[in-house]
Formats: structure tokens, C-alpha cells, sequence
């Protein structure tokens, strides 16, 4: 990767760390994920390998562990990897679809998010006796339109500012 590159990850890591870390700032249960929606944008812009976006969705998890406040905070360094690596992965697909980043900054946060929650249940598994099953399909139940609802933001996100990205990215 050029150090171009590497500075286009930086900022835009940056930038999704600084946005989640005020949003943890307001109360409330849910807080959007914009760590995801940027760091799919650096991948988009850049089109690293596959090890390459492994490492880009790596840093994103040691920051999202660092600012989150949610159930178990270390399973974002399974969940973002994943993410990206699906990135990577799906916009070489759908890249000259005009609605691209959108579908894969998506699927990328449906990934993330959907293998965080799988983690943190397996946690939560791990750590009680006796679970019965109701309170863990209650769980996923109710973190359901959570993610969904965080993909479809990033992917809004990632769409709006992907033009306006590759146009400074290509000067």
C-alpha cells in the first residue's frame, strides 16, 4: 500500500473514531457506527488486498474496543475484520454499479454487525450456568434492527460521500 494510501485509511479511521467517541457522548442505548461507514469508504477508494483490508478492519476494532460502551467491547476485533474483509470482497463485484458502495458498505456492516452480536451471545453463554434459551433469542431479536438500521445509515453515508471522495482521491 502507498503511504497515500495509508493516509487515506488514517483519516478516514480518524474521523469514524472522532464521530463514534461524541456519539457514545449522548444518552441512550443505540449509537450508530460510523468507524464502519468509513473505514468501507477508505477500502472502496483504495482497493487494498485482502490481508491489507484484514489490517484496516484490525486498527478499526482496536479503536471501536477503545470507544465502545457496548456489551463486550472485544469482539469488535473479530467483527471488523470481517466487515472488511467483505468490503473488499464485495465492491470488486459491484463496482461499477452506481449504487456500489452503498450495497457493499451494507452487507460489510450487516457482517460486522451481525458477527459482533454473534460473539458477544457466545460470551454471554459462556459466562451464565443455566440461559435459558428465550433470553438469548430475545437478545438477537432485539439487536436485529439495530444493525439494520446502522447498515442502512452507513451505507447512505458511504454512498453521499464516496463521489466526492474519489474526486479528491484521483487529483
Amino acid at each position: 500500500m502507498k503511504s497515500r494510501d495509508i493516509a487515506i485509511v488514517g483519516i478516514c479511521l480518524a474521523i469514524g473514531a472522532i464521530l463514534r467517541f461524541v456519539a457514545n457522548m449522548f444518552p441512550g442505548a443505540i449509537v450508530g457506527n460510523p468507524v464502519i461507514a468509513l473505514y468501507c469508504l477508505a477500502i472502496i477508494l483504495i482497493r487494498p488486498t485482502f490481508k491489507e483490508a484484514a489490517g484496516i478492519g484490525l486498527v478499526a476494532g482496536v479503536l471501536s474496543m477503545l470507544i465502545s460502551h457496548s456489551i463486550f467491547p472485544p469482539a469488535n476485533l473479530i467483527s471488523e475484520p470481517l466487515g472488511a474483509l467483505v468490503c473488499a470482497g464485495v465492491y470488486g463485484f459491484v463496482a461499477t454499479k452506481t449504487l456500489g458502495p452503498a450495497v457493499t458498505t451494507f452487507l460489510a456492516t450487516c457482517v460486522s454487525g451481525f458477527s459482533f452480536v454473534f460473539v458477544a451471545m457466545a460470551v454471554m453463554l459462556a459466562s451464565i450456568v443455566a440461559v435459558p434459551t428465550v433470553t438469548v433469542t430475545g437478545f438477537f431479536m432485539a439487536v436485529i434492527p439495530i444493525v439494520l438500521i446502522t447498515a442502512v445509515f452507513n451505507a447512505v453515508v458511504t454512498q453521499i460521500l464516496f463521489f466526492p471522495a474519489k474526486r479528491a482521491y484521483t487529483r
